[in-house]
Parts: structure tokens; sequence; C-alpha cells
């Protein structure tokens, strides 16, 4: 096959991985340079244009789009995919994902177990958005943060309401969870190719850090997930239409609640706490999904 990689950045471990994956496997793999990219919108043929020459002849792409870029990218998956390149993940589904309450609001149609959560623009109703999460602690998110940047915890009821009227004199949209404390500043990453987990790890926040998000200085190890927490994520992938996604959830009383269903999730962690060849399952996955013409969207909304 030759395989498209949408990626700024050729150097990180997560893109290294694939292109090595593929290459032992006798694919060719090319790097393209997502915001370098441009495309022919009013050609009659589908076109993609990068470095001055046009981008034809492959297989599949696959889509490694970083949040800030989010629009562009998912504009030149489009093309790809229109010119018949088979996604590992397809655009809209994509677009599904990075939307966090268009996600929750997916999730929580189909039943899957959330925290409880607020949205809000407006922040004059503190003391009513307090009321209906019951009380403090709570989390408050930014809903555009991504790897635990705009993410605050308030542990008092005073504190909670300075933060939720700050965010709103930014005009911010944010998020209010229900802080799950038994959880213990742990979560679950799971790694979902096609219809089965092939990896999962526990990630711990630093010390004294609620959030878990291994760039904030957190750890991780490998961990056996419930049959419940598998089909929880199995199930979350599917809502979203991901072919290959982490998805990350809390272990609460009430069982497992999802936080977050990533499109690009990074494969440094899960490899080097699992032992798992993440990368090479990926590639295992579009040759055998791979074909001209080829799409699948299973999520809905």
């Amino acid at each position: 096959m030759k395989i498209a990689l949408m990626a700024r950045n050729a150097k990180l471990y997560s893109h290294q991985r694939l292109i090595e994956s593929a290459k032992e496997r006798g694919h060719e793999i090319e790097v393209v340079d997502t915001l370098k990219v441009y495309i022919n919108v009013a050609s009659h043929r589908p076109d993609l244009r990068y470095r001055g020459e046009k981008l034809e002849g492959f297989d599949a792409v696959i889509p490694r789009i970083g949040a800030s870029v989010t629009f562009f990218g998912t504009a030149v998956l489009r093309q790809f995919e229109m010119m018949g390149v088979y996604p590992l993940n397809e655009s809209v589904a994509i677009g599904r994902s990075r939307d966090k309450l268009r996600s929750l609001q997916l999730l929580a149609r189909k039943g899957i177990g959330l925290p409880v959560t607020v949205f809000a623009h407006s922040t004059s109703q503190a003391d009513d958005i307090l009321s209906l999460l019951g009380g403090t602690p709570v989390v408050i998110k930014l809903l555009e943060g991504t790897q635990g940047i705009g993410v605050v915890l308030g542990e008092t009821e005073s504190a909670a309401k300075s933060m939720i009227q700050a965010f709103g004199g930014l005009k911010a949209n944010i998020l209010v969870q229900e802080f799950i404390k038994e959880a213990g500043s742990q979560d679950i990453r799971c790694l979902v190719i096609g219809e089965r987990v092939v990896a999962s790890m526990m990630r711990k926040g630093a010390e004294g850090d609620f959030r878990s998000n291994l760039h904030r200085g957190g750890s991780a190890a490998s961990v056996k997930i419930t049959p419940e927490e598998r089909s929880t994520a199995v199930r979350a992938a599917q809502i979203m239409g991901l072919n290959v996604c982490g998805v990350d959830m809390l272990r609460s009383n009430h069982g497992p609640v999802v936080m977050e269903v990533n499109s690009s999730p990074g494969l440094e962690g899960l490899e080097k706490a699992t032992g798992t060849d993440v990368a090479g399952q990926i590639i295992q996955f579009l040759e055998k999904n791979a074909r001209p013409n080829k799409t699948r969207t299973r999520g809905r909304g």
C-alpha cells in the first residue's frame, strides 16, 4: 500500500512508530505536513497539492491532526476521502469527537456512563450550576482545552464560584463536572482499534495534581480492565464513528464514566506501559480495511 501520514511533526514518537511499522510490513509511507497542503476546491476532479506537486496514488491516509488545526486538517482529510483514499478515521468522526460538548451529548444519548456535567457560557448562575452538580468539589474545564490545560479543580463553593465567574469574564464556554473522588487522581486510557481494546493503561497524576495527563508529569502502568470497561470503550468508539481512538475513563462508585474520546491518541505511553505493538496493529487494520472508495461512518449525530 501507499500510505499518507498527515502530521505536523514527523519526529514525534507516535509518528516514527507508524512510519517504522508501515515500512517493516512492506508499505510505502509519506509524511504530509498538514498545514502545507492546499486544495483545488473548484476542480471537477478532487485534487490536493503539496510542495508544488499533486498528492495522488495513495491507498490509505492516517490523520494525525492536532487539536489546534482541526478545522483545516479535517478539510484536507475530506479531500483525501473525496479522492477515494481510505481514512484510518473519517473527517466527520474526528470533528465529532473534537467537539467536547457534542461528543458528551452523543455518548449520553446512547447511555454511556458520564460524570454529571453542566455546560455554560453565561456564568451569572454559579449557585444553580453547583447545585445541579450536588455541590463541590467540581472540575471546571475550558471547552477548547487540551492535555490538561484549562482544567481546574474548585474544591470549595467560594473557590468554584470564583473560577466559574473568572472564566465567564473571558467570554469562554466551560464544562463544569462532578469530581470523581474515588478515582484517586487516576484514569484509564483504552486504545481501541476496530472493535477491540488492544491496550490499556492506568494513568496517575503527578504529586498534588488531580489531572492524570502524562504531558503534565503523570505516570502510567499497564492495567487489567473489566468486561464493563472494555465494552464501554468499544461502544464509545463506535458512537463517535472512530476506527482508532483512545477512550479515557474513570472508575466511579457507579461504574466506568467516560471523560474523553481522543481521535489522535499518543502511542508512546501505551506502548511503553504495556509492551504492545500498537503502531503495528494500526497498520494491520489498514491492510484489512483499506480499499479504493471504501469509507465507513459508524457514529451518528
